[in-house]
């Protein structure tokens, strides 16, 4: 069987306290990781619709897809489960500082919101709490930072 490199698209969504939306895995692989809300990319969709689907498919919260920015990508592999995976990074405000809920309780625990200085303390953590993608853009894209693409 081919092997194949697949898309993943996160979203930081943004709070006006300046926190973002992270959940915590659970069942797939990186099972107690945080995570941003997001998923795969669907075949002849956009980053900004797949972002808008997958935040209101997990979280509940709606999102314009034309308030959905770029931020970067990175290259990520899996080893242990031989998976390799694009992921594009989005950000967008979420309206009216509106709690995420959990409606996918089989891939998500809970949605917790963090500082952006949070998120980047966890990288140096042995615990390694942050899902690899998460990880790998504070590695792979160290001056990449969400705050400063929200309208």
């Amino acid at each position: 069987m081919a092997q194949h490199v697949k898309v993943g698209v996160g979203c930081f969504l943004l709070n006006s306290r300046g926190e973002f939306v992270v959940g915590v895995r659970k069942g797939s692989h990186g099972a107690g990781c945080l995570q941003l809300p997001g998923g795969h990319l669907d075949f002849g969709e956009t980053p900004e619709a797949c972002a808008v689907r997958e935040v209101a498919e997990e979280t509940g919260l709606a999102v314009r897809e034309a308030d959905v920015r770029f931020l970067t990508a990175t290259n990520d592999i899996f080893e242990a489960d031989k998976k390799h995976y694009i992921t594009m990074f989005v950000v967008c405000r979420v309206a009216d500082d509106a709690d995420p809920q959990v409606l996918e309780p089989e891939k998500c625990e809970r949605w917790e919101w963090h500082t952006w200085e949070q998120l980047k303390e966890l990288v140096s953590d042995p615990s390694n709490r942050l899902f690899l993608p998460l990880r790998n853009l504070f590695l792979q894209r160290p001056d990449a930072d969400p705050r400063r693409l929200v309208l």
